[in-house]
């Protein structure tokens, strides 16, 4: 599957070295200038000291025939890029100094640990201050016809003119508490509050105007001036003339239940229209308060056409104690006021959907049996194409002649890459760009393994084979569980990469089991409201074919898994022996107590129910009823700042553990989050898996990782 790019950057021995392999350039997203002569993307690099990442912005060539360049160097770091119709560079970004020295010197009032807007002129030059809030801004969205610019930023209750005051008082006053009147209360690693997010407009002035804002070429005009957690997590479109921008508006509907509504802002005056409700579901229909049994859609990724007349976006209808949610693209006519379910007969999940460049169709990503492909959508007809063959997409730009896509695409064996899609071909093989963030040779190969579950559904999985894997010398296996659990491995992951597990000599195994995405509706709901029991059968059935394998030893085992995976990985210690040992990350433990204190409790409810109302439910899916079940050597991992799974439940599974004298270690990190993202911690996570791997699969000498 792998290809090579010509001319992008490489580092040899990625995966035997763990400082190299931290030293790769990663690629997070890719924007088109207007005119489509211009990629730039925000590239994640290695910071001096070697402690953080640092995001620049790399000019990439849409013709793929120019070797990408950096275009900028600050020691803060760039990112969320947007192009102005003339092709000017905005993003945000927390300078003015750089590692190579200062680039630009404004005013006292430069930005202190605050992210500003700036601007980057077409015509060269250095990077100006642009607009500024008294808190961080967060994304840049600009009209493609029009110089309309609108940013987010949060803002505390009251008004935004006065946010930098309120500010100083609660600081000076030396309070940090929080209030809360609704939720949600935290979001993955973040407290929310006290601040809002806000979408502002950003108005440009004159030079002398200019000088009395310090320099900056706009000034911010609140366009949400009492949101209160409307836009948390929300989507924000802006349509080409820039009169118009759609959001996904985040609406509290009772007993803690939110979902999220489509709005319509008018950017001119503020005034913000539903054009459909999660209750009411659609237009002109009474919401109110509702129990946690109704249906519940959320609308969210809005995209408008080019023409204006449409709106493109997700509608979700959630899901219930006894029925899986489905996903679906919803057409909204601005013209005419109907709207329609663009894709009803389609068996996947679409996401990110872009409007063609003639507004005729729509183009969008699905999750498909281990991909993630590209499809296009006749607004017309309902026809829906597929457009590539192979790989995972996102980040989806279409160019001004409407014949050519650019995004990124990722695989289990390739890296996130810029590449070019044609539009009017199908089953097509994109062609990779000019790039940062080549890995050099893979340490192996990966194929597929299929196989049939207990109740006769197909299971697939990838299947990455370390380079001396053979018949004479097999592998031992790592049967390694996605998280979500609804999302599929279909592309590549820095935090959890196969291949320093390939590259020291393990077998991995990346399986789909049930609630995985890209297999159909009916493939998670056979396993809904049933994490533990139907996902456990599949993972045993395709563990069974990977390890009839002569390539692999079925002596030599181990399970392993983070956040769902993770539960998957417990459960799998209290129900089988078969496995040498099991390494489980952001691990949910005891359910009762997860209900209640993940940063989304109301989402969880409306899939499991109440403790109190639904026992039976929890018991059926607990893994800590299993404990005394439990033979099997754990090592526990977890982060103190993860608001999805809370440590409480690592610390209780590890507490648990000890008390049932079960041979385990835990592996505890103070200030990460859901996952481990500082090169160091994540350096050691890595060491010291592979130490308790090698240990109790291989039974080599315990070596305690030199830093831990």
């Amino acid at each position: 599957m792998s290809d090579v790019r010509p001319g992008a950057s490489s580092l040899e021995g990625a995966f035997h070295d763990l400082d190299n392999y931290l030293a790769v350039p990663r690629i997070t997203g890719l924007v088109l200038s207007p005119d489509g002569s211009r990629l730039v993307c925000p590239v994640q690099l290695l910071s001096s000291d070697r402690t953080s990442y640092i995001t620049a912005l790399w000019d990439v060539d849409p013709r793929g025939s120019r070797p990408a360049r950096r275009l900028t160097h600050s020691a803060k770091g760039e990112s969320a890029p947007a192009f102005m119709p003339n092709g000017d560079l905005l993003f945000v970004s927390k300078r003015p100094d750089t590692e190579a020295g200062a680039i630009h010197t404004t005013k006292q009032d430069e930005p202190d640990d605050v992210a500003w807007a700036w601007i980057l002129p077409v015509a060269g030059g250095e990077a100006e201050p642009f607009a500024a809030a008294a808190a961080d801004i967060a994304a840049i969205y600009v009209a493609h016809d029009s110089p309309t610019v609108l940013v987010t930023a949060g803002v505390l209750p009251g008004p935004a003119e006065t946010d930098e005051q309120r500010r100083k008082v609660r600081k000076d006053a030396g309070v940090s508490a929080l209030l809360h009147e609704t939720g949600p209360v935290r979001h993955w690693d973040r407290d929310l509050g006290p601040d809002e997010p806000r979408l502002f407009a950003a108005e440009l002035h004159g030079e002398r105007s200019r000088a009395e804002a310090g320099g900056r070429l706009a000034t911010l005009r609140d366009l949400t001036p009492e949101p209160g957690n409307g836009l948390v997590d929300t989507g924000v479109a802006i349509s080409a003339d820039g009169s118009l921008a759609a959001v996904g508006w985040r609406t509290s509907l009772g007993r803690g239940t939110q979902a999220k509504a489509l709005a319509l802002i008018d950017t001119s005056t503020g005034a913000r229209r539903l054009l459909a409700d999660p209750a009411g579901r659609l237009r002109g229909t009474p919401s109110g308060l509702i129990d946690s049994t109704q249906e519940l859609h959320s609308f969210d990724e809005p995209a408008f056409s080019p023409d204006g007349r449409f709106v493109v976006c997700v509608d979700e209808r959630e899901g219930e104690l006894d029925r899986a949610p489905t996903l679906s693209l919803r057409l909204f006519d601005l013209a005419t006021g109907e709207d329609h379910d663009l894709t009803p007969e389609f068996p996947l999940w679409p996401a990110s959907p872009v409007f063609a460049a003639d507004s005729r169709a729509v183009f969008f990503v699905a999750d498909e049996r281990g991909r993630a492909p590209i499809f296009r959508v006749d607004v017309g007809t309902g026809a829906i194409t597929r457009l590539t063959d192979d790989g995972a997409y996102s980040n989806l730009c279409v160019s001004a002649d409407g014949e050519s896509l650019f995004a990124i695409r990722s695989r289990i064996d390739e890296p996130p890459t810029p590449v070019r899609i044609e539009t009017g071909v199908a089953d097509q093989q994109a062609t990779a760009l000019l790039a940062p963030g080549h890995v050099g040779e893979l340490p192996g190969r990966v194929i597929e393994v299929e196989t049939k579950a207990a109740d006769s559904a197909q299971v697939r999985a990838w299947l990455v084979l370390p380079e001396e894997a053979s018949v004479q010398h097999p592998a031992p296996l790592v049967l390694w569980v996605h998280g979500g659990p609804l999302m599929s491995w279909n592309g590549w992951s820095w935090r959890w990469n196969p291949w320093l597990m390939a590259a020291h000599g393990f077998a991995v195994l990346l399986p789909d089991p049930g609630l995985s995405q890209g297999y159909g509706d009916q493939f998670v709901q056979r396993a809904w409201g049933k994490w533990g029991e139907v996902p456990f059968d599949d993972l045993m059935a395709i563990t069974d074919a990977a390890v009839s394998l002569p390539e692999i030893d079925a002596t030599k085992t181990a399970a392993m898994g983070g956040s769902y995976g993770g539960y998957m990985a417990n459960w799998i210690a209290g129900h089988t022996d078969r496995f040498k040992a099991i390494v489980t990350h952001a691990s949910l433990w005891t359910l009762e107590a997860f209900t209640g204190t993940t940063d989304h409790p109301r989402s969880w409810e409306r899939e499991w129910g109440h403790p109190l109302e639904n026992p039976e439910r929890y018991q059926l899916n607990d893994p800590s009823r299993h404990l005394l079940a439990i033979r099997t050597p754990i090592l526990v991992v977890h982060g103190d700042k993860d608001y999805r799974v809370p440590i409480g439940e690592g610390l209780r599974l590890w507490s648990d553990l000890v008390r049932q004298g079960v041979d385990a270690k835990f592996l505890y990190f103070p200030d990460e989050n859901h996952w481990v993202l500082k090169p160091g911690n994540a350096k050691v996570w890595y060491q010291t898996v592979l130490a308790f791997l090698d240990h109790h699969v291989r039974g080599l000498d315990w070596v305690r990782p030199e830093l831990v």
